[in-house]
This record gives structure tokens, sequence and C-alpha cells, in this order.
């Protein structure tokens, strides 16, 4: 049974799933190696958490579980709904090593991204969530998570972390 009130950690697989519609895994980091072209390795050493339903959290170590804890390392992604979001935190952590699904914005358009409007970059890749970058001292540096559609991108910086600059 699905517990909100607290963590429970990832089945490995499939055949290890005993809460009907939690994510393994083995589905969430694929999810990460197949839309934003990140090596698995990256993710060894963490592991991953559910808590509410389809809250997945990253914790780089181990716990028991279930773990009955407020907060347990960061939010990586969130599942049960048609498309899978990845969150702010995880695509700053983990998103140095994509090599897809990154649209790379310009100053003004990184600046309105980080204020939270949408932008109309220079895109010809895939719709959906997208890592949005900025170029800063010769090295690409992942801002957040972009909506894409339509031809804007739509900014899903939260409101807290928002910036004026």
């Amino acid at each position: 049974m699905n517990d909100g009130s607290r963590f429970d950690r990832l089945p490995p697989t499939a055949d290890d799933r005993t809460v009907e519609g939690r994510a393994t895994r083995e589905e969430a980091v694929g999810w990460w190696v197949e839309r934003f072209g990140l090596d698995p390795e990256c993710f060894e050493g963490h592991t991953f958490w559910e808590k509410g339903s389809g809250k997945i959290w990253a914790f780089a170590g181990d716990v028991d579980s279930p773990a009955e804890v407020e907060g347990l390392g960061m939010t990586f992604l969130r599942t049960r709904q048609e498309h899978w979001k990845p969150t702010t935190d995880a695509v700053q952590r983990f998103g140095r090593g994509a090599v897809r699904n990154v649209v790379v914005l310009d100053r003004g358009d990184a600046r309105a991204f980080l204020r939270g409007e949408d932008t109309d970059p220079d895109w010809d890749g895939d719709w959906g969530y997208l890592i949005a970058a900025h170029e800063i001292a010769g090295s690409v540096e992942p801002i957040g998570v972009g909506l894409y559609l339509y031809g804007e991108l739509r900014s899903q910086m939260p409101k807290g972390r928002q910036r004026e600059l």
C-alpha cells in the first residue's frame, strides 16, 4: 500500500513491485537515460524513494525502508501522471551530463526563464520537458526544467526560485 506519510524505496524492477503504479528504480533511471542521454552510472550510489503519489526523491546514500522522515535527499521526478516531469533540483544536479533534449538559452532568454517567463528559443528538437541551460564561463550549465510546446519554451522554474536579473 502507498502511504503518503513515509518514504518507500522504489523496487529495483517491475518484477519486484508490490505497490501498483509505483515506478521502479529501473524505470526512473531509464527515463533519464532515454530522455536526456545521461549515463546510468551517474545515479550509482543513489537510492530512490516515493513519498505521496508519484513524488520520487533521490538520496545519495541508503537507509532502511520505509523511512518516516519529512525529507530524504532531493525531489527527483514526478510520476503517476501522463508525462513524467523532472524537478529543477534534479536537473541542476544531474543535467550537466545530458546530451539530448538540452536547449541552450542565450543571455536574454536565460534571464527571462529565471523570471518564470516563457521564451521562443531557436529549437528544432523534441517537444516535452527539456533541460534549459546557459553557457557560463565556457561551460553549459543547467538552469531548470522547461516545457517546450508549439514553438514556445514554458519556464517551469518554481516561484520561490525565480529571480529578477
